[in-house]
């Protein structure tokens, strides 16, 4: 072989390898920029609004509890508000403004306030607490409450969505409410003060929209239980409920 013809073929073979290092680097590149892509998504900002309670009984009382909340994935600011209604007049009415920052896997602490604006006159309290999800998929919720004057409250959460079918979910439910204090415009004594057990059946037609029906039990406790009997209120009392639930 002729000593041109062996530096043409060097020559092609240098060429050839620089070709294949340009094209490296570029796709080199190209995988940084859809990995940063990527990485700027992988945190995005989101929101939701629950509507998990809206329901009428057979005293045709109002109920609602709604939930908005907007954020990251590690740091949320939630917006809650739950009340009742009965012939035209408001009964009970809270706002909840939370910060929740995420500690473990599933696991939330939250932080802020709440207002009541009825019953009597408003009043504010700081509130702190944990949220999350616990094993075999049970939603808790636990939070105290500091007000005006030493006063203290405490609650806590629970419930379960048992699939039955895609469409028909169970969920029942359980909330406790404590207080340090008695508090006669809310109509509370110091202790436990009431606990709530409801069954609630509902059919999604879609995700965002649920009618549903179900049982809710009220119970009162010590003082709470007394004041209610000599205002001429039942202690006990269970109800049937029929209402929608939806989200967005």
């Amino acid at each position: 072989m002729s000593t041109a013809r062996i530096r043409r073929r060097r020559r092609l073979a240098s060429c050839v390898g620089a070709s294949l290092a340009l094209a490296g680097v570029a796709h080199g590149q190209e995988s940084a920029v859809t990995m940063a892509g990527h990485s700027m998504l992988e945190d995005p900002f989101n929101r939701s609004f629950l509507l998990d309670e809206l329901e009428t009984h057979e005293e045709d009382d109002l109920v609602w509890d709604a939930t908005f909340w907007a954020g990251r994935t590690f740091d949320k600011l939630a917006l809650r508000t739950e009340g009742e209604k009965s012939g035209g007049t408001t009964e009970r009415a809270e706002l909840e403004l939370l910060w929740s920052h995420s500690v473990a896997r599933w696991w939330d602490i939250v932080a802020g306030t709440r207002t009541d604006f009825e019953p009597g006159p408003t009043e504010s309290w700081a509130a702190f607490g944990v949220q999350g999800l616990a094993p075999y998929r049970f939603d808790l919720e636990a939070t105290a409450y500091l007000g005006e004057g030493g006063r203290s409250a405490a609650r806590f959460e629970g419930e379960y969505e048992l699939l039955i079918t895609p469409r028909w979910v169970l969920q029942p439910q359980i909330e406790v409410a404590w207080y340090g204090q008695a508090d006669r415009e809310l109509g509370v004594g110091p202790g436990l003060s009431t606990a709530e057990a409801a069954l609630r059946l509902r059919y999604e037609f879609r995700r965002e929209v649920a009618p549903y029906v179900g049982l809710v039990r009220v119970r009162k406790y010590g003082a709470t239980a007394d004041r209610a009997r000599a205002e001429g209120d039942d202690a006990d009392d269970t109800r049937l409920v029929a209402g929608v639930r939806l989200r967005f």
